[in-house]
């Protein structure tokens, strides 16, 4: 049995993503992929195709950079979604200029309601520098508003440092780690 919510936090490049999968394939459900990158020039473009290379055929993706909540009302019970990443989700609802409090709560109540169970990715990006402008201070307090607000409605949480990953809430499958 799945939970219906984990979160997998860690820094850029940590592992998290992998960890993630790894996870969505001991379910042996079908696979959802919700992709929230945009690709906005040719590095992004070569990133997201040897992702979806790696992951294989045996995953439904969904491009869904603004509309995650859609993405998630539309999966089934027979289902297990990836959420990757609730990072670029964030940026692009800031990009968007969106109400970041009212895409939030909306984007919790989704994975409330969600009928398969989810596991988002999101990047832990508290533990570096002070950001030197307003933006980016902006988005490094709202993400970690966000990341506070799924690890309290996760069912379990892990982190990932070096591709090292460790349970922070909850029981994880002990041939995951």
């Amino acid at each position: 049995m799945f939970p219906p919510l984990t979160l997998v936090l860690g820094g850029a490049s940590s592992g998290k993503s992998d960890a993630a999968e790894k996870l969505i394939v001991l379910s042996d459900l079908p696979r959802v992929y919700i992709a929230t990158a945009q690709a906005f020039d040719d590095e992004m473009r070569a990133k997201i195709a040897d992702h979806k290379v790696a992951r294989g055929p045996d995953w439904r993706t969904i491009e869904a950079p603004l509309d995650v909540v859609a993405a998630l009302d539309h999966a089934g019970d027979h289902e297990i979604v990836l959420l990757d990443c609730a990072t670029l989700w964030l940026t692009n609802q800031i990009l968007a200029d969106r109400d970041i409090r009212t895409e939030s709560a909306a984007l919790l109540a989704a994975l409330t309601r969600c009928a398969a169970p989810v596991v988002v990715v999101s990047n832990e990006v508290g533990q570096g520098i002070v950001p030197e402008n307003a933006l980016a201070r902006m988005f490094r307090a709202e993400q970690g508003r966000l990341n506070r607000l799924l690890a309290a409605q996760a069912d379990r949480v892990a982190g990932v440092m070096a591709g090292l990953p460790f349970v922070l809430k909850g029981e994880f499958p002990e041939d995951i780690f």
